[in-house]
């Protein structure tokens, strides 16, 4: 180990070996004595630390549980993500049946009356289809401000209706239903010669033979008119229940006023003993 001082008098450095420590000798520069210190007289320098590998190690360190919590995290949403999306479209179910049985409930309070059902589709009286049964229920469905403003003797899209029917009713409105489009119906009449509705005739509780728990008289739709006023319907002959808005089936508004959902799988053999008034099928249960 070597030693390292400087002469008092002249301030040259010198190194010698350890050995020397505290022997006296003439300066090699200026002559005069000095003093070699002892070993114990000066500290030594450290070895240098590696501060590179420990902040690389860090760095490591960090990348690595980030990538865990990231990866954690995008398995707890792929497990929760079914779930909740399930939560919410059951929201809307519950959402859309409490609209059809508005609508029913609206159906009701207009039968009690007039004792009859309104018609399907309101003509002129030359048989020219005006506009849609449901603008007859508005009253019934806190909407008496639209009713009264509504022209019944001219056509639902005629200027002097067009930017009424435009108004969007929330009762008419499914929640599952991706159409934009405020004005629309995603719920209509079922109608046919059989049926509880049937184009411009008025029918009353009697005629419902069956029995007012096992008729439908509203039924859900994912095509359905542009305007809540617009004569259309779901013409019960044109096939089986269509597809609703739910991806496993239809919502329905029986004439007693509670409500169902038909599987999809269910539709073509049940459309009919539903659909009819009169036609003394058993409905089995589904």
């Amino acid at each position: 180990m070597s030693i390292q001082f400087s002469c008092p008098h002249c301030g040259r450095q010198t190194v010698v070996a350890d050995q020397f420590a505290g022997q006296s000798g003439p300066c090699g520069s200026c002559g005069k004595p000095v003093t070699i210190p002892g070993s114990s007289g000066f500290q030594s320098s450290p070895p240098p630390q590696r501060k590179g590998i420990t902040g690389a190690i860090l760095a490591v360190l960090l990348v690595g549980a980030l990538v865990v919590l990231v990866a954690c995290s995008g398995i707890m949403i792929a497990l929760l993500l079914p779930a909740v999306q399930a939560s919410r479209e059951a929201a809307r179910r519950v959402q859309s049946g409490n609209n059809i049985k508005m609508y029913v409930l609206a159906l009701q309070n207009y039968h009690d009356t007039y004792n009859t059902f309104p018609p399907a589709v309101v003509v002129d009286k030359a048989g020219k289809p005006l506009y849609s049964g449901r603008v007859c229920l508005l009253p019934f469905m806190e909407q008496r401000a639209l009713y009264d403003q509504f022209d019944k003797d001219k056509a639902w899209d005629s200027p002097e209706n067009i930017a009424i029917s435009q108004t969007g009713i929330k009762p008419f409105q499914n929640p599952s239903s991706p159409s934009t489009n405020p004005a629309r119906t995603d719920y209509v009449f079922v109608t046919g010669p059989r049926c509880v509705f049937n184009g411009k005739e008025c029918l009353s509780m009697p005629a419902v033979i069956d029995g007012t728990a096992n008729t439908i008289c509203v039924v859900e739709t994912s095509s359905g008119p542009s305007s809540w006023a617009e004569p259309v319907d779901w013409d019960a002959t044109s096939g089986p229940i269509p597809q609703g808005n739910h991806h496993n089936g239809t919502m329905l508004g029986f004439v007693d006023g509670h409500v169902k959902l038909l599987r999809t799988e269910d539709s073509a053999r049940l459309s009919t003993p539903l659909t009819t008034r009169d036609g003394g099928e058993v409905l089995p249960d589904f």
